[in-house]
């Protein structure tokens, strides 16, 4: 998906997550930016941008314009008929896989791990590569952040609770997609102060 913008401020984003996840950061960037611009929000396919209803209704609401290549010609009504099918095949897919591992499960095949994070720990694999990567993500988040962090410092709003207040006023969402407070607040700057 991109964020285009007729001032010199616009900007490309690739979401390679699931359309099924609400924990979008590169989704949440493009529209914070596209709501901090004016800007319209290009996207390849409106089924892969989410296929949860409520977010797809949300984001159609959000006073964000955005487009959809497979489907230019979309309007409110088409967008909100699309987000009922697009979670529709979402519980459909669901559905299936549930079967499916019942199924495989019914033929006598063994799923998942059976002796779980034993197995990891014999092997030495106590979790160190998670846990570096889990700190990784952060760190790249906390960098993406910076210039909005430092926009929001040089405004006057230095105290945590006054950036977790700005933050969430301007649209932008936590890794995670939630909101921010004091406490995620301090973990971002330490982070980028560190």
């Amino acid at each position: 998906m991109t964020a285009r913008s007729t001032t010199a401020s616009g900007g490309r984003f690739t979401e390679i997550e699931s359309g099924r996840k609400t924990d979008r950061p590169k989704l949440a960037e493009a529209l914070g930016l596209a709501r901090l611009t004016g800007a319209t929000l290009v996207i390849a396919k409106l089924d892969r941008l989410s296929r949860n209803a409520a977010f797809l209704l949300t984001l159609r609401d959000s006073g964000v314009r955005f487009v959809a290549v497979d489907m230019p010609e979309a309007n409110d009504l088409t967008v909100g008929i699309m987000a009922l099918v697009a979670e529709q095949e979402r519980e459909a897919i669901s559905r299936r896989t549930r079967e499916a591992l019942a199924a495989a499960k019914a033929r006598g095949v063994k799923l998942g791990n059976p002796n779980g994070a034993e197995a990891l720990r014999r092997a030495g694999k106590g979790g160190e590569a998670l846990r570096a990567t889990v700190a990784r993500n952060a760190d790249e988040f906390a960098e993406e952040l910076r210039p909005v962090v430092e926009a929001i410092q040089a405004d006057g709003h230095t105290t945590l609770r006054a950036m977790a207040r700005e933050l969430n006023h301007r649209g932008i969402l936590t890794r995670r997609g939630g909101r921010w407070h004091v406490s995620n607040v301090r973990n971002l700057v330490e982070r980028l102060t560190s």
